[in-house]
């Protein structure tokens, strides 16, 4: 793991910036994305609004309080979901190993490329590449590995570029303060800064074991970072990443209905396999095998997502499409795939937070009494 090259890529406020794509008067104009209701949260926001102190997951109603003459948008995650996929594709063409963190980011194994070309110049090219194709703006850093050169992407921003070689590491980060390393939550930062701890340099000289009586083993993960240390591999990304099941019939079947009660159960429980790993899918798969062992599938591309009211429809209208010959079924099967790391987004914009807590109190059910204690009614019958 040494001797590393990393890249961080992240589209700079990724859902305004395809917003004013869409629509040029937005540029220069401070405009927050979310729900339009009081109840409705910030899922998004440009840097104009964000002078103003809005961020992300702030309650629309405060952030309208704050910035009066905010223009606020709708969100649309299909149409967000599309542009994220058209990134992906341009980096996937040219990166021999890439990561997809989030919709918006991005790490780059480019260990051994300065051999041959030079990791800083091909980084820049495939910047300057996405700006080309996508018109969206993106900034990069370029460090020894993932803490480090997501931290210089940080820096870089908006719409920039930063290296920090293996010398500078130290000195790069030191002087920042601690909430720039990506572990450190408000709870965390709150209670180091109680202890005097400003800067990365501070914590970092902090002895080891007195992190770990302070905060578990999370502290140790931190030492390490504040000390430029991160070992964690870019892990390859890759469209076939994907959850799925299916169910053989003890008896071949022509019950529609049954077929659709069963499809729906599947999807709730492959949702809450996405939910409990913090996963959100963008392609769904409908499988059916017919009993002369026939076998057909449909997919359908979707707005990234991990809710069963978004995906349960899908799922029934591929099947609609898909079973056509009305010829008596051996099997069924659903696949959630084209994973990416990610909690649900679309809640953001929508008015009733109210499915998001039913969500959040079923799982919790789920993770206490298993994963079939709670279930759509029509799921029941399997």
């Amino acid at each position: 793991m040494q001797g590393r090259t990393i890249a961080h890529l992240d589209l700079d406020t990724f859902f305004v910036s395809v917003e004013r794509l869409i629509n040029s008067s937005l540029n220069g104009k401070p405009v927050i994305i979310g729900g339009m209701s009081d109840r409705g949260v910030v899922a998004s926001c440009s840097y104009e609004a964000r002078k103003y102190g809005v961020h992300s997951a702030m309650p629309m109603k405060m952030a309208r309080y704050l910035c009066g003459d905010a223009v606020l948008v709708r969100g649309d995650m299909e149409l967000y979901s599309r542009y994220s996929h058209m990134v992906t594709d341009i980096i996937a063409e040219r990166t021999p190993v890439y990561e997809k963190a989030s919709i918006d980011e991005f790490y780059l194994d480019l260990t051994g490329m300065d051999r041959f070309f030079g990791s800083l110049k091909w980084s820049h090219e495939l910047r300057e590449n996405i700006i080309k194709d996508t018109g969206l703006p993106i900034s990069f850093g370029l460090s020894v590995n993932k803490t480090v050169s997501k931290i210089a992407t940080g820096e870089a921003k908006p719409n920039g570029e930063k290296e920090v070689s293996k010398q500078q590491v130290k000195p790069f980060l030191h002087p920042l303060p601690i909430n720039k390393i990506p572990m450190i939550g408000e709870k965390t930062y709150h209670l180091l800064r109680s202890m005097g701890i400003a800067t990365i340099g501070t914590l970092g000289m902090i002895p080891k074991d007195m992190m770990e009586k302070i905060l578990g083993k999370p502290g140790l993960v931190i030492w390490d970072k504040a000390n430029g240390i991160d070992l964690t591999p870019v892990k390859p990304y890759s469209e076939r990443k994907s959850i799925s099941t299916e169910r053989t019939f003890d008896k071949d079947s022509i019950d529609v209905v049954h077929m659709k009660e069963m499809l729906v159960s599947m999807v709730e429980k492959l949702c809450f396999e996405l939910r409990k790993k913090q996963r959100l899918t963008s392609c769904v798969t409908v499988k059916i095998r017919y009993s002369n062992f026939d076998t057909h599938t449909l997919q359908r591309r979707v707005p990234y997502t991990a809710f069963d009211h978004q995906l349960i429809p899908v799922v029934k209208e591929l099947y609609d499409r898909l079973y056509q010959r009305r010829m008596l079924i051996r099997l069924i099967g659903v696949r959630f795939s084209h994973l990416i790391q990610g909690v649900q987004q679309l809640n953001m914009f929508e008015d009733t937070p109210e499915s998001v807590r039913l969500y959040k109190a079923m799982d919790m059910l789920r993770n206490r009494y298993g994963k079939d204690a709670v279930m759509r009614a029509v799921g029941m019958k399997e």
